[in-house]
């Protein structure tokens, strides 16, 4: 059952809007004011200016639909607008949406469950429960060939992997440029920042992941997206039960995630929004994945980098937990000095700028997910933090202004970079604040 918090949380507003303010037994012009600003000081009359500008995206044809989320001190605010596929039905406030790259900060936090429970330590070597991962061996040079290597420094730790320094993850670079791209083709491990499917379940996966080199040696180069995959067979095996049992028991379950999983069911399949791309060469939007494909049905390797879906609304709590420091309602998820270890800069100045491509020059990485550190592109101070799905979707929460936006699309990113719609989006919340 949903908890009363839980419920009051989600039940704070209405789509387009909250519930109404009581009427005032005082002035007029008083009354007038508050009722222009929402309870979580959020002007009303700026909110309407957001939803123009979002709207504006779906009446151009950019996006078929957006549901956008604003929570200020409670107070949330929820739009809906466009429709769940082309020329299809009405967006809905419970659409479903591939998340993409926003699951890898929900795989850090189940992590750090384990972490908090002694199952897991920040600095062992991964080697006790990945004994696949153990005697690594490291390429001398990224575009050298598979088998002129050196040994491994050090054992790869559980650090490494939330940090993204266990020494392989994405190349930037064309496929096939170099040959340790071609290896992870071959061996079907490659998993982008957006969701493919591979047919190897998490015990096989993780094999063949141990048969190639790294590409850096532990600890030194900031490179994307693997951890967290790891991650998610790591957590089987310390938990005992599989990734996708245990994040439903422990976090999703609590929090009343009722719709985020690596699948959706049949009788939830007309929430699910279709997911596209851009063509150029045509000036349209084309399918990559609709209600029937990869997300219809179990995954045979539930992917801890980008395999979930969910609804604005479900990631919201996730969301407001990590802003209050572990807790949401009655739920205590996470100690409070867990939180701020994972919303901490791990990075080094020199892994930074490693980083820039895919992170932004202004941010750096804790654990699974983004820290703005300095001025960006948003009018806004650095102190947010949170990440993008690659798929359409974001999320940032902050804590100065005890806030929590969360965009969801269905237009796949061009780039690392974040679309106009997210930016306009960031700059419409932060300047809808009135106090």
């Amino acid at each position: 059952m949903m908890s009363m918090d839980r419920r009051k949380f989600l039940e704070a507003a209405a789509v387009g809007g909250g519930a109404a303010l009581p009427k005032a037994s005082r002035s007029d012009d008083r009354a007038r004011s508050e009722q222009a600003t929402r309870p979580g000081g959020l002007s009303r009359a700026r909110l309407a200016r957001m939803s123009a500008v979002m709207a504006g995206y779906v009446e151009r044809g950019e996006v078929p639909g957006i549901v956008t989320l604003v929570s200020r001190h409670g107070d949330v605010h929820v739009d809906a607008l466009g429709r769940q596929a082309v020329g299809g039905g009405s967006m809905r406030r419970d659409s479903i949406f591939r998340i993409a790259s926003l699951t890898k900060p929900i795989t850090a936090a189940a992590t750090m469950l384990l972490v908090e429970e002694c199952k897991l330590r920040l600095d062992e070597p991964v080697d006790r429960l990945l004994p696949e991962l153990a005697d690594r061996k490291v390429l001398k040079r990224l575009d050298g060939p598979l088998d002129d290597t050196v040994p491994a420094k050090r054992p790869i730790t559980v650090r490494d992997l939330l940090t993204f320094r266990m020494g392989f993850g994405l190349v930037l670079a064309p496929p096939n440029t170099y040959p340790i791209q071609k290896g992870m083709s071959e061996q079907h491990i490659l998993i982008p920042p957006w969701p493919a499917a591979t047919p190897h379940a998490p015990d096989e996966w993780i094999r063949r992941l141990g048969t190639l080199p790294l590409m850096h040696q532990p600890g030194e180069e900031w490179m994307y997206n693997t951890g967290s995959d790891v991650l998610g067979v790591l957590i089987g095996r310390a938990s005992g039960q599989p990734f996708e049992a245990f994040l439903r028991e422990r976090i999703l379950a609590p929090l009343g995630m009722k719709d985020t999983a690596f699948s959706v069911p049949p009788a939830k399949l007309d929430r699910l929004a279709s997911c596209y791309w851009f063509n150029h060469a045509n000036n349209k939007l084309e399918l990559f994945d609709g209600p029937d494909g990869q997300w219809s049905r179990p995954p045979a390797f539930p992917a801890g980098s980008s395999g979930l879906v969910s609804t604005a609304d479900d990631f919201a709590a996730f969301a407001q937990m990590m802003l209050n420091k572990g807790k949401l309602g009655r739920e205590r998820i996470l100690a409070r000095p867990t939180v701020e270890a994972m919303t901490t800069d791990q990075l080094t100045p020199e892994q930074r700028v490693a980083a820039a491509p895919i992170i932004g020059a202004s941010s750096g990485w804790g654990f699974g997910l983004s820290i703005v550190t300095r001025p960006d592109a948003v009018a806004a101070p650095p102190g947010r933090y949170g990440w993008n799905g690659g798929l359409g979707t974001s999320w940032w929460s902050d804590p100065k202004e005890d806030m929590v936006a969360i965009i969801m699309t269905q237009r796949m990113f061009e780039s690392a970079d974040p679309p106009n719609v997210c930016l306009d989006f960031w700059t419409s919340a932060y300047q809808a604040i009135d106090d």
